[in-house]
């Protein structure tokens, strides 16, 4: 299985309650749900590179999440489509393009072929009616240089400015190694603090605690610039029992945080479609989410 750093490169980009064990509920696909949860297509990555992406929309929606956020971009299109066929296609299975993970890594020599590239990114993105266009890694980490790290803050508030113009707000996802620290500064922290008011930021909780952090207290101190999440787990969301879930929802919700999304890196039975009803389950069936 891919990991998600080679997958965003093979695809031209750069890139309940509580913590006792839960339950995973069995799946109930007849089951409507009020809640409007969203789900990052990533997850479904083995059925799009096995079936299409038609196939993975449709899954998606049989299972009941109302909002999308894509990692599939490449040169104007979706997945391959137009972004208007993507975004009929959505409509039509009563789903809303609502995010989308995209980006470039940055060299002043090349600035004019990466603003390039935002501009057709913006524009298509633009068409499929995001809110929100976030990327998802960048080449620093504790061994880059402070300036390294001061250089990409300063390259996401230029794009940050880019969408903003677009009427689609830019923002940043983690992984662990944001938690780590470049001398005395936390790489995540310093983002926090240099990156223009443009640019938010997509807390993924799991990451977050992986990293050796608290995302809850993240949510809790930083909820000017965290505006999206990633709700996660090490398999389907409530799998671990290590997450609390409950903390972290009922700190989205004080911070009034709508739009959150499912992402599923690995699967219990291999069946990235039973990992998503199994995650939407659990969810739907957990009190603290509204």
């Amino acid at each position: 299985m891919q990991n998600r750093r080679d997958f965003l490169k093979s695809t031209s980009l750069l890139l309940a309650g509580g913590l006792i064990a839960p339950k995973l509920f069995a799946s109930d696909s007849t089951m409507e749900s009020k809640k409007n949860m969203g789900f990052q297509l990533y997850s479904l990555r083995d059925l799009i590179g096995n079936s299409g992406i038609q196939a993975a929309l449709e899954a998606v929606s049989k299972i009941g999440y109302k909002k999308l956020e894509t990692a599939g971009y490449n040169n104007g299109k979706i997945y391959g489509l137009t972004p208007a066929d993507f975004k009929k296609r959505a409509d039509d299975l009563g789903l809303e393009c609502t995010s989308a993970h995209l980006g470039q890594s940055w060299s002043k020599e090349k600035e004019a072929v990466v603003m390039a590239w935002w501009d057709q990114a913006i524009e298509a993105h633009h068409l499929l009616g995001a809110k929100y266009m976030v990327q998802a890694s960048m080449p620093v980490n504790e061994k880059s240089k402070i300036d390294d790290l001061k250089t990409y803050c300063d390259y996401f508030s230029m794009v940050g400015k880019k969408t903003a113009a677009a009427g689609i707000a830019f923002g940043y996802h983690n992984h662990t190694v944001e938690f780590k620290k470049i001398g005395d500064q936390v790489i995540y922290d310093f983002m926090l603090e240099n990156c223009s008011k443009e640019v938010l930021f997509e807390l993924d909780v799991y990451w977050c605690q992986e990293g050796g952090a608290n995302p809850v207290e993240y949510l809790k101190n930083h909820a000017r610039q965290i505006k999206l999440t990633h709700i996660k787990d090490a398999k389907e969301i409530g799998a671990s029992g290590t997450m609390d879930f409950k903390g972290i929802f009922k700190q989205m919700n004080k911070n009034r945080i709508k739009d959150w999304f499912v992402e599923i890196e690995q699967y219990t039975n291999n069946d990235p479609v039973e990992s998503a009803q199994l995650s939407f389950d659990f969810l739907n069936k957990s009190k603290f989410v509204k």
